[in-house]
């Protein structure tokens, strides 16, 4: 059991596919909860009031921000029972986030909608 996360990419005709994925990176899901907190909670999670099996809509700007975030090593430490450890993620989180971002530009580009999902 541990914090799984997952990067959705949404076809305009609807057909949706995993663009990303990270195990623990607590960082990257601390600062999608604030993200989500920020946006007024716009999906209500399953489990209470938890940042947990919520899909969360990412506009070209929230990317934007997160690249700045990633590239100034700026996520913020994020603790959590299933989280994994606290301490400042690894170099492969920080590498595999960026992929991401870039995918995830990418495809807003050509009409996609981008959102982020988790499970722990």
């Amino acid at each position: 059991m541990g914090l799984d996360q997952y990067a959705l990419s949404k076809r305009p005709d609807g057909e949706i596919k995993e663009i990303a994925y990270w195990r623990k990176h607590n960082a990257l899901h601390g600062w999608m909860e604030a993200l989500w907190n920020a946006k007024g909670k716009p999906e209500k999670s399953p489990n209470g009031d938890a940042f947990n099996g919520v899909q969360l809509d990412l506009t070209v700007t929230d990317i934007d921000m997160l690249h700045t975030v990633v590239l100034t090593d700026n996520l913020p430490e994020t603790e959590g029972f299933f989280f994994g450890c606290s301490t400042r993620y690894c170099v492969e989180d920080k590498a595999e986030t960026l992929v991401f971002i870039e995918k995830a530009k990418r495809l807003l580009a050509n009409g996609y909608e981008i959102r982020y999902d988790s499970w722990w």
